[in-house]
């Protein structure tokens, strides 16, 4: 992946925005869920699906950390799973598959990613982690959806006056 100053400069823009969103909790049961993932879904659909993976693995490991590390290592395997997502997510944007892009984030990372946890916790922590998972994965998808073609115009190099003349 070449990465040249802008794209770096962006990506590291969107890892800060992602460590602000950490800092947004959802009510959960375990403390790392929070407004964290969508700027990786930004990053995925502007910048490619290696960023949106790298800014994914970030902000979970930050939302986990502020969040005290409940589950100890095993957040890396959240981290996985939000690389996956996001660089899932971006590919699919990427193609213009939009919809599809948000619903297949919105379901993995409701009801996919915490499976693993069925084996290593129990069905009752599933359970528990579902109505927060699922409202932070909606929200952060919609305010993902809602940005992205807003920056899109930035990142295919218009200037404010032809933005502003195209709306």
């Amino acid at each position: 992946m070449e990465m040249n100053v802008k794209k770096i400069s962006t990506l590291a823009l969107f890892i800060a925005l992602s460590v602000v969103g950490a800092m947004i909790k959802i009510p959960a049961v375990v403390a790392s869920v929070a407004l964290d993932s969508f700027p990786a879904l930004l990053a995925g659909a502007l910048l490619g699906g290696g960023a949106g993976a790298i800014t994914g693995v970030l902000g979970h490991l930050i939302s986990a950390m502020i969040g005290g590390m409940p589950m100890g290592p095993l957040h890396f395997i959240v981290a996985a799973e939000m690389a996956v997502l996001a660089y899932i997510f971006g590919i699919l944007y990427r193609r213009g598959r939009k919809l599809l892009a948000g619903l297949v984030f919105l379901a993995g990372n409701a009801f996919l990613a915490p499976v693993p946890f069925i084996f290593i916790f129990s069905f009752a922590f599933f359970t528990a982690m579902l109505p927060s998972l699922f409202i932070a994965s909606l929200v952060n998808t919609i305010i993902g959806m809602v940005i992205i073609p807003r920056l899109s115009a930035f990142f295919r190099g218009k200037s404010a006056l032809e933005m502003d003349e195209a709306a």
